[in-house]
Order: structure tokens, then C-alpha cells, then sequence
């Protein structure tokens, strides 16, 4: 079992919810983020009272950013031969099989990233015991 090199303690910071602007008031203006651009909207000109926008500040420490609560950093994988680019950084990065890879193929690299010591996330998706 391959464990991560160093396990950082993740901190997320408030993570606020950034709605689009007027979105609680129209049916037709979806909550997903827009920035605004109009000339005289308050929350572009940052009024006191509107809601919060995305900043810089709002984001994680460099050190755990796109870092999994299992200590690895995720790596997508289509085909074995692409298992290789691991084998140096199994400590830090966890292979991802990719979603359209199909069952044979998983086989085959859960199979060969047991060799070379590569923790695989989803190692258990789409297989079948046979029958």
C-alpha cells in the first residue's frame, strides 16, 4: 500500500457562495456565477450590503491546493504505458482511470499499477467478478 510522502492538513478557508447578481428576483437568471458588467450595477462598484464576488483571497495554500484528503494529488490515465509517468511520483500523485476507458483495459492497468506501486482512486469502478 502506497502511502503519500508528506500528509499536509488541508484548510479551506470560508468558501463563500457567489450568486449571480439579481438571480433571487428573476426566474430566467440562473444562480451560476456571472461577473457583472454593467455600468451602474452596485455589485460590480462593490456597494456595501451586496454579495460577495470571487477574489483572489478566497483561495487555498499553493501547498494543498488540488490535493485529495488522502494526501495524493490526482492523475488521469487512458491506457497503461501512460502509468509510467508515475513511477518516479507515486508518493505524491494517484492514478485516475479515465471514464471511457472500458473494463478489459481497466483491468490491465490496475494490473500493472500494482507493479510499478501506484495507488489507483478508482480502482473498483466498472469491474465485475467473473461469472
Amino acid at each position: 500500500m502506497v502511502t503519500p510522502a508528506v500528509k499536509h492538513t488541508i484548510v479551506k478557508k470560508r468558501t463563500a457562495t457567489f450568486k449571480r447578481h439579481q438571480s433571487n428576483r428573476f426566474m430566467r437568471v440562473g444562480e451560476s456565477w456571472r461577473k457583472p458588467k454593467g455600468i451602474d450595477n452596485c455589485m460590480r462598484r462593490r456597494f456595501k450590503g451586496s454579495s460577495p464576488m470571487p477574489k483572489i483571497g478566497y483561495g487555498s495554500a499553493k501547498k494543498t491546493r488540488n490535493l485529495l484528503p488522502n494526501g495524493f494529488r490526482k492523475f488521469t490515465v487512458s491506457n497503461v504505458r501512460e502509468l509510467s509517468l508515475l513511477l518516479m511520483h507515486n508518493r505524491t500523485y494517484a492514478a485516475e482511470i479515465a471514464h471511457n476507458v472500458s473494463s478489459k483495459k481497466r483491468v490491465a492497468i490496475i494490473e500493472r499499477a500494482a507493479q510499478l506501486n501506484v495507488k489507483v482512486i478508482n480502482a473498483g469502478a466498472r469491474l465485475r467478478s467473473q461469472e
